[in-house]
């Protein structure tokens, strides 16, 4: 039987995929974190004082969060243990934190790696809590989600946050050097290929090894890829996009951003991401729509026709035609006037309405259909507005108890000059009418 496995070029327990293969055995061969493990960086440093406390790794996939959790318990002479979150339980916690408490007794301190921590629930987060304030484990989680937002509160305070970046082009081309020192050849690729490869790898260092594993595997004898065949032999990784998870939020914070930036391009960059991770179009519409109102709003009232116009037409198109309707609303937002003049307003008065409770409007703007209603001086003293000069009659419409308020200041951009005109031209007639 060790004759046919030999002979398969396997070994009895199965093949090692390349990315694990070439994991590095110490902190100087991971590469693209330089700024947590070069000379200055912020784990470096701690290791030089002897100081590691608990961590918490959050980063894309594929950067090097276990990789680096395994190498930081071996340079600091802790047992390593590693769990993880999708297939752990409080009863697993609890073997694992009784272990730890053993192995205390011998001398021995443990670090617990956590995959996917922001998995946990609150209550198995705080569970953590105890062991790690009384020194049974150091603690080591790795998250791809903003822990502010996925961890608690007091197990954040308890624990430094390290960032992972996405693998930059350079290391990423290290990693396939090095694999092609390890297979002893080198990537069947010309050099516009390997460069769609490093791309298609999308900063996810165990993604470009898997990438070159299956060109290495597809490739015949002599052949060699460009960059066309390349797409067909491994397909196309798709975009990291998570339509629940940061992926999501950071692309639409990306093209709002954009668009109340003036920047017609990156608007149409981000919108492409977007839809190119499949996102659904009518949310881009909807985002389109929201985008009208609050960050150009009547500095250019046809920027809200624009964006419905664009989602009903993508509803009656479909895609793909519908996406472009979107495209254009995207580049009329981008390069509308800007204002949140409205938007500002519309916070403003609803904190005053808040705040000042069921106040009745002034009487004299009060509809009076009974006698009593009459009596009680509803109505009285209304003037209508069409029947004064100018069509403005000057009257107070707030209530009593808190005054004439001003909620909406339109700056002078777009269509929004011509509101101040009229404003400022109503503000004088009230002063000269005594209003």
């Amino acid at each position: 039987m060790g004759d046919l496995f030999q002979a398969a070029g396997l070994d009895k327990v199965g093949p090692r995929p390349l990315a694990d293969r070439l994991r590095p055995a110490k902190l100087a061969d991971v590469v693209g974190q330089d700024h947590l493990l070069g000379p200055e960086g912020t784990l470096s440093r701690m290791l030089a004082t002897r100081t590691l406390g608990s961590l918490v790794f959050w980063g894309p996939p594929g950067t090097g969060k276990t990789t680096v959790a395994r190498l930081l318990a071996d340079a600091t002479d802790l047992h390593f243990e590693q769990i993880s979150a999708i297939f752990s339980g409080v009863a697993d916690l609890k073997k694992v934190f009784e272990a730890a408490r053993a192995r205390r007794l011998t001398g021995r301190g443990t670090l617990l790696f956590v995959d996917e921590i922001h998995r946990f629930n609150r209550a198995q987060q705080d569970s953590f809590l105890p062991v790690m304030e009384d020194g049974t484990i150091t603690l080591v989680g790795a998250t791809t989600e903003n822990p502010s937002f996925e961890l608690n509160a007091a197990l954040l305070s308890r624990a430094h946050v390290m960032v992972f970046h996405s693998l930059g082009v350079e290391a990423i081309g290290k990693l396939l050097a090095k694999a092609e020192e390890v297979e002893g050849k080198p990537l069947p690729l010309d050099e516009e290929a390997r460069a769609a490869l490093v791309r298609m790898a999308d900063g996810d260092g165990r993604a470009s090894l898997t990438l070159a594993e299956d060109v290495w595997r597809a490739a015949r004898e002599g052949e060699v890829f460009d960059a066309a065949r390349l797409q067909e032999v491994v397909q196309r990784r798709a975009p990291i996009y998570d339509k629940s998870q940061d992926g999501h939020y950071n692309l639409i914070s990306a093209l709002h951003k954009s668009i109340r930036g003036s920047d017609p391009d990156a608007a149409l960059y981000w919108m492409s991401r977007m839809l190119d991770a499949g996102e659904d179009p009518l949310y881009v519409a909807r985002r389109l729509i929201r985008m009208a109102v609050e960050d150009i709003g009547l500095a250019d009232p046809q920027a809200l026709v624009q964006a419905n116009a664009a989602r009903d037409a993508y509803q009656m198109l479909g895609s793909p035609e519908g996406e472009l309707a979107l495209a254009q609303a995207a580049v009329y937002l981008a390069t509308a006037p800007k204002s949140n003049g409205v938007y500002v307003a519309y916070k403003a008065a609803m904190r005053a309405a808040k705040q000042n409770g069921s106040l009745l409007p002034p009487k004299h703007i009060l509809n009076a259909p009974t006698k009593l209603m009459k009596t009680e001086g509803y109505g009285e003293g209304y003037e209508y507005d069409h029947d004064a000069p100018e069509g403005f009659s000057g009257q107070d419409y707030f209530p009593e108890a808190i005054g004439r308020q001003t909620f909406y200041d339109p700056p002078e951009r777009g269509f929004e000059r011509e509101i101040r005109k009229r404003l400022d031209y109503w503000a004088r007639l009230r002063r000269e009418r005594g209003g």
